[in-house]
């Protein structure tokens, strides 16, 4: 793979509520270098709400050498309050394509991050909506290529780089204007068989492709429920608070996930890929089972590896020796 990557969180807001807590640039730029030295990532996409902390931790990304990929990632914003934010940040992006490669990603998997797509009020009304409205899917289509083909129309005026969206398989994206084809790409026991065979087909199709986001959560079974694992979690209003139930901790699975998962990648031709994720800080103590994280995080913002980071870190430096 061209680009070896994985996702740091640089703060959801959710409804008062934030990922990242406290926000410090010098923390930030330690974790950006570790990223780089001890997982051998050559790329970092950076998620988040706010266009401020994006633009330093991009900067810090940059004076690292990393490829930078932009990537807003909102709480119920309206499509005219996404769309503005997104034009805001790619014409803050342009002046730092000088100093590193620059892709902008158009948010992320918008039908539920975003009103207006999908019934529901909010994102957790959305996601649980889904197979309640299952009606409303065909329509999906049409209503985000409406989106991004403004989105990037506007973004194209104020930036010269490349151009993405990470995107959901059922969203239907057309490809055509842009740069490279993204998908958020988790892997589940229903579609493990066809898996690769559906990957190689993204890549048949002539552009780049991205695997946006990939990984696992730290119990036993994570590995099947691909992005479903999430959902063990319970909410006091948008705060996680407790496990829905009984779990066995298994950093072992999610390491051979991980493993498993970029050999795929690496096998079928993909361009970049981005591990979901670095750090999941609202997920401390039991919650951490529910993490997608390669390192555990405590609540005083500190961080031990998991074994995923270890997996991670010796796929990443085989493919880089590949590529050498």
């Amino acid at each position: 793979m061209r680009a070896r990557g994985i996702s740091y969180d640089t703060g959801f807001f959710d409804h008062g509520f934030s990922t990242h807590e406290p926000w410090d640039p010098e923390v930030v730029a330690r974790e950006l270098r570790v990223i780089r030295d001890d997982l051998h990532c050559n790329a970092v996409r950076l998620i988040g709400s706010s266009p401020d902390r994006l633009m330093t931790a991009a900067s810090l990304a940059a004076d690292l050498g990393l490829e930078v990929w932009l990537c807003p990632w909102t709480s119920d914003f309206t499509q005219s309050e996404l769309h503005s934010l997104l034009v805001d940040l790619a014409a803050r992006a342009e002046p730092l394509r000088a100093r590193t490669e620059v892709v902008m990603v158009l948010g992320a998997e918008l039908c539920l991050l975003t009103s207006g797509f999908l019934p529901g009020d909010t994102i957790h009304e959305r996601i649980e909506g889904l197979s309640a409205h299952r009606a409303e899917l065909p329509k999906l289509p049409t209503k985000i290529n409406a989106f991004l083909g403004r989105a990037v129309a506007a973004v194209r005026e104020v930036f010269d780089g490349k151009v993405t969206y990470a995107s959901i398989p059922f969203e239907g994206v057309d490809w055509t204007p842009f740069d490279i084809v993204g998908v958020d790409a988790h892997r589940t026991a229903e579609v493990a068989d066809i898996y690769p065979e559906a990957i190689r087909k993204l890549v048949a199709q002539g552009k780049p492709v991205a695997i946006t986001e990939f990984g696992c959560a730290t119990f036993k079974g994570a590995g099947a429920m691909g992005a479903r694992a999430a959902m063990i979690v319970e909410y006091d209003g948008y705060r996680p608070a407790r496990l829905k139930g009984q779990y066995e901790r298994d950093e072992q699975e999610q390491a051979e996930q991980l493993r498993e998962l970029i050999g795929i990648y690496e096998d079928t031709g993909v361009d970049a890929a981005f591990v979901f994720t670095f750090a999941n800080f609202p997920l401390t103590g039991p919650l951490d089972l529910a993490s997608y994280g390669v390192v555990e995080a405590r609540e005083d913002r500190t961080w031990t590896p998991k074994a995923a980071f270890a997996a991670v870190a010796e796929s990443y430096a085989k493919s880089r020796r590949r590529l050498d």
